[in-house]
């Protein structure tokens, strides 16, 4: 890939595209102003259909991927959603039957690929479920051998060094480093930090200091997830724990001080698919 001589490459994904009218409006506009280089899809959301279509302009600049989902609403509406204190708890005590996860990976897939009319460029997880055992490895399975040379690239949830605290560790915990090695194994790529994580508390000031400290602690090659969204309600939209955090996002990510975050950092936003590389 062509980074600009000097700059550190960073992925910024915007989580949950699709979860609701906001959230998909808001990271269009952010991509439209080359404040995103990715996002992930919640594909069980109805809205999934008719919200793939305004991504089709941005197909050359803004990596696109599965947000892999198995404790949202709409998982649980589709028959294997569980809470996220049951999916933990079923992970840790011998992990999930890996035929019926693979059921429902293909199954989300497919949604992914009828209304993009592509294959992902990377998989990620709602909630981190990607990485959880039961599921990690029917996903690699997967995507190695149903994409060939195409394969997506694979986030793990691993904080970078200095920004560990006891939710990035919990979260780093449950799957990261086993994702990891079974990735590498299936010639799958994969990016190996993950910052961004916070307990979507604090105003839209503590978000840009937050943002600051993760612009200039993150190496090279991070992804740092965000989850934007304008506030606005969404009557079709089931209940988002986290709506009181996606305004303030969104503002700070559409801001001029985000762009001086970003010189100040000497960091540049890139798409995934040009940075992380797999084995044929």
């Amino acid at each position: 890939m062509n980074t600009p001589q000097g700059l550190k490459p960073l992925v910024l994904c915007a989580d949950d595209y699709a979860q609701e009218a906001g959230v998909s409006h808001a990271i269009v506009q952010l991509a439209r102003q080359g404040r995103l280089s990715a996002t992930s899809a919640m594909v069980l959301s109805p809205r999934w259909r008719q919200d793939a279509a305004p991504l089709a302009e941005l197909r050359e600049r803004l990596d696109v991927g599965l947000h892999l989902d198995w404790t949202s609403p709409y998982a649980q509406a589709a028959g294997h959603g569980l809470t996220l204190a049951r999916a933990m708890r079923r992970a840790l005590m011998g992990g999930f039957e890996q035929s019926g996860a693979r059921t429902v990976i293909e199954r989300q897939l497919d949604l992914f690929e009828a209304h993009w009319q592509a294959a992902p460029d990377h998989v990620d997880g709602h909630q981190h479920v990607q990485q959880f055992a039961g599921i990690r490895e029917p996903l690699v399975e997967l995507l190695a051998r149903r994409y060939g040379m195409k394969k997506p690239w694979l986030r793990l949830s691993r904080a970078p060094l200095g920004q560990r605290d006891l939710k990035s560790r919990v979260i780093a915990w449950m799957g990261a480093n086993a994702l990891e090695s079974g990735a590498s194994c299936a010639g799958l790529a994969s990016a190996t930090a993950l910052s961004g994580i916070y307990d979507f508390t604090g105003d839209q000031a503590a978000y840009a200091r937050r943002m600051a400290r993760w612009l200039g602690a993150s190496p090279a090659g991070t992804v740092l997830m965000c989850h934007p969204g304008t506030g606005e309600a969404d009557a079709a939209a089931p209940p988002d724990p986290i709506a009181d955090a996606r305004p303030r996002e969104w503002a700070h990510l559409g801001s001029a001080t985000f762009a001086d975050q970003l010189a100040a950092a000497d960091a540049t936003l890139v798409r995934g698919s040009t940075l992380y590389t797999a084995r044929p």
